[in-house]
């Protein structure tokens, strides 16, 4: 399918042939929640714990006389019914990433790529150079174009000096071509790709 490429202006500069075979995926709600799922699981931290009855500092006297006191048999006072004491089967520092199919993650970014396509919100550049230096004029820029929420991808280095203008805008992400992801092309309105981005997505993906 043929596609608009657009400068900073918000003027035509020509088209360019997007591949069906990337862009015209069929919406799977269910690769895209496996897909947000698994990569949400992957930035968890997992250093959550707690302490077992060996890491409590305490005495490790018997608190009373196993008989005679007519009270329950106690062997710690660092045992999980006493104040201050152990926790019992609580989590312990892991690591919350599982596997996920190749084939399946490259269908999720087909998917979320070609959804972007569907509904009118993908932008083709020609490259970074949007003519200024100052966020100020950035703003305007994108708001000529309509963009208030969006993930920038560049090619294989990003564009510094469009990178520093447009650090301090929020809902704004700018992404060299190998940080493109499901979850944040999904979390943002817009998508918007230099031609050197598309083709690498397109040898990627084909």
């Amino acid at each position: 399918m043929k596609y608009e490429v657009r400068n900073f202006d918000n003027k035509k500069v020509g088209e360019i042939q997007l591949s069906s075979e990337v862009f015209s995926t069929p919406l799977r709600q269910d690769i895209l929640a496996r897909m947000v799922h698994w990569q949400l699981a992957k930035r968890r931290a997992g250093t959550h714990s707690t302490k077992g009855i060996s890491q409590i500092s305490g005495t490790t006297k018997k608190p009373w006389k196993q008989k005679g006191t007519g009270r329950a048999r106690q062997g710690s006072l660092r045992s999980p019914q006493f104040r201050g004491g152990a926790v019992i089967f609580g989590p312990l520092p892991r690591d919350h990433g599982y596997k996920l199919p190749k084939k399946v993650r490259q269908l999720a970014l087909k998917t979320a790529l070609s959804s972007k396509v569907a509904s009118g919100e993908l932008l083709i550049v020609e490259d970074l150079n949007a003519g200024t230096t100052k966020t100020k004029d950035l703003v305007k820029k994108f708001q000529g174009l309509g963009l208030r929420s969006a993930l920038i991808i560049d090619g294989a280095e990003v564009n510094k000096d469009f990178a520093r203008t447009a650090a301090n805008l929020p809902g704004v992400d700018v992404l060299p071509q190998q940080g493109i992801n499901v979850y944040d092309i999904l979390r943002h309105e817009h998508l918007v790709l230099t031609k050197a981005a598309l083709e690498n997505l397109e040898s990627r993906l084909k």
